[in-house]
């Protein structure tokens, strides 16, 4: 008896909020640190285990999961099928994401020669069918939110928090011509103050007027139809953040 209540109450703490967020942040950093370090000591190793066991039993259907909590270590890669790797910065991004398949991926580079942090975008493939076969509609069907995606950011290196949504904001809101402006507040509050390092994530899954923001600490979501098709010519406009992003989904959407 003294044994199972003990079991109850250790349950009912680990499934508080804050104990739920915390493990979520410690389970994604103890990720990164093992794709980014072959050389991981047994104390942080035997973390990295105690962190992804937590999250298996009690966050199997967290909304705050993400597409890189499905992805294992380098050494077990092969284990869940297709990957792709960006090649300007290397990154790994997995076949599927949110139930949609990788079209594409890319760089955003600032200053010339910075490589920020790599891209994917995942497609509902039966959704694109109708556009696959030209290029010009597939293009009018990018800059169209009706057309679900995910795209997933991972980190190439450290990046104060600020500096990120920043630039996010300041690509956004000249594409929403004066409306709906208080949706780059909402944008901006759903944002844990914490600074970003290389391997963060970060995913924002667009569908119609809605747009789900997930990090590793924190989810929202802003229902705006202005908002979500300007996020979308942010990354398949005329202009985009990542022209190899857009190059590489135009190609591979008409092989879907």
């Amino acid at each position: 008896m003294l044994v199972a209540s003990s079991r109850r109450a250790l349950v009912a703490v680990a499934n508080r909020p804050s104990m739920m967020a915390a493990r979520s942040y410690v389970t994604h950093r103890a990720g990164v640190a093992t794709r980014h370090s072959h050389r991981v000591g047994a104390a942080a190793a035997a973390l990295g285990v105690l962190a992804v066991s937590v999250v298996v039993i009690n966050e199997q259907d967290s909304p705050i999961a993400m597409c890189a909590a499905r992805i294992p270590a380098v050494g077990e890669i092969l284990s869940i099928g297709k990957i792709t790797t960006e090649p300007a910065t290397g990154i790994k991004f997995p076949e599927l994401c949110n139930g949609m398949a990788l079209a594409g991926v890319g760089v955003r580079i600032k200053y010339v020669f910075v490589k920020v942090y790599g891209v994917g975008a995942y497609f509902d493939p039966i959704a694109m069918m109708a556009v696959k076969r030209n290029p010009s509609e597939i293009e009018n069907a990018l800059l169209d939110p009706t057309y679900p995606r995910t795209l997933r950011i991972v980190m190439n290196r450290g990046l104060g928090v600020d500096k990120f949504i920043s630039a996010i904001v300041e690509a956004v809101e000249p594409r929403l011509k004066g409306k709906n402006l208080e949706t780059l507040d909402e944008f901006k509050a759903i944002f844990p103050k914490v600074d970003l390092v290389e391997g963060d994530e970060i995913e924002m899954t667009i569908r119609g007027d809605s747009l789900l923001l997930k990090t590793a600490l924190n989810v929202g979501t802003i229902q705006s139809r202005a908002f979500t098709e300007a996020m979308c010519d942010v990354y398949f406009g005329s202009d985009p953040v990542s022209p190899t992003l857009k190059e590489d989904v135009v190609k591979g959407i008409s092989n879907f």
